[in-house]
């Protein structure tokens, strides 16, 4: 598998140039599933640049699923005509995007794809649920609250490191508590880096 796991996108123009050299046909031509789930102003502030950025990047063949509004149909319609190059992962409240996913039977789709040679594009939630675990998500000062009561916070597991998004210098005793308390790796990123994990590979990318 082969998944590139960000706390915001491709700001940063060493992670861009690591995503678009995985990409085996020409962009114009590949295939880009974006995943969102906008609840608020602010969120869909987000996944607006995150639209915007897939477009600058070059692709034109781009399905956007809205998690809000998906349903089981649709996923079962995307399931049977459907092989994407990539699957980007928005950002958002962590709990209520995985619950979505689960809810709609999209997460099979997905695990499903990556298993097909999808590559994997998460930002900031969407890095946090390819992990073990979406504990994480819940720590600390910033944390997301668990507005939908998920009981399994069970991640993908694509990957054993658990992905801290959004970091500074600041939270780093917020992070060493949690790293104390679980038995996966933690790998805290500023907005400015990203994961880069390539089947049993892993590369930070970009600099604190």
């Amino acid at each position: 598998m082969k998944l590139i796991l960000t706390s915001a996108g491709f700001v940063n123009k060493e992670i861009l140039q690591v995503f678009t050299e995985q990409i085996s046909t020409p962009i114009v031509e590949s295939k880009i599933l974006v995943i969102s789930c906008a609840q608020s102003p602010e969120e869909e502030f987000y996944v607006n640049k995150s639209k915007e950025e897939i477009v600058q990047i070059g692709f034109e063949n781009i399905t956007l699923v809205n998690l809000i509004t998906v349903d089981e149909s649709f996923v079962s319609n995307l399931s049977a005509t459907e092989n994407f190059d990539v699957i980007y992962v928005c950002g958002g409240n962590t709990f209520t995007i995985l619950g979505k996913l689960v809810e709609s039977g999209l997460d099979k789709f997905i695990i499903e794809q990556l298993m097909l040679g999808t590559i994997y594009v998460g930002v900031s939630a969407g890095s946090i649920i390819a992990g073990p675990s979406i504990e994480v998500a819940g720590w600390g000062s910033e944390g997301d609250k668990n507005e939908v009561g998920l009981q399994d916070l069970s991640g993908f597991n694509f990957t054993d490191i658990a992905v801290y998004p959004h970091y500074h210098v600041e939270l780093q005793g917020e992070v060493e508590e949690f790293r104390k308390k679980v038995s996966y790796r933690v790998v805290e990123l500023t907005n400015n880096q990203a994961v880069f994990v390539d089947g049993h590979d892993v590369k930070m990318i970009g600099t604190a």
